[in-house]
């Protein structure tokens, strides 16, 4: 099993990545994790929306027909460690590799959300999308050790 983070955009600001990086290094005990960082289409003076399509197009490319695609949006489903560690579970079981994704400034295209197996929400509050990669990676993290009966998760 591979389980892919595609994300919008860089870190620029340099606090988020290395607690991204590190949850990629333990992640990597379990699975093979790869961070997908794909351009912002938002710089190249598109229209309104145009860029949140761009990207759309971008992150639509990037899938496999091995994957279950997970979008990450406000207005999906609010699941607990446990749950998230359940459908990792189903993944493994399934043979499936998992494809999660972060949209951009503009969020993600309804043509994503509609192509995803399952739309997920980490909050309902609203949170800048790359503290959203640290909060997942290391939810996925969590996911695995609860999979292996690790003490990690209390």
């Amino acid at each position: 099993m591979k389980v892919r983070l595609l994300s919008i955009g860089k870190d620029r600001s340099g606090l988020y990545e290395p607690a991204v990086q590190e949850y990629a290094r333990r992640l990597s005990h379990y699975t093979r994790f790869e961070l997908v960082e794909l351009s912002e289409a938002s710089g190249r003076k598109l229209k309104p929306g145009d860029a949140k399509s761009a990207e759309a197009d971008a992150i639509l490319d990037k899938r496999k027909p091995q994957d279950l695609v997970v979008a990450l949006d406000e207005r999906g489903a609010l699941l607990d460690s446990v749950e998230l560690s359940r459908y990792v579970a189903k993944a493994q079981v399934g043979a499936k590799d998992l494809l999660f994704v972060i949209g951009g400034d503009e969020g993600l295209d309804t043509r994503v959300r509609d192509a995803a197996n399952l739309t997920l929400s980490l909050s309902k509050m609203t949170l800048p999308h790359r503290l959203a990669r640290v909060v997942l990676v290391e939810q996925l993290y969590r996911a695995f050790t609860i999979l292996k009966g690790e003490p990690y998760h209390k």
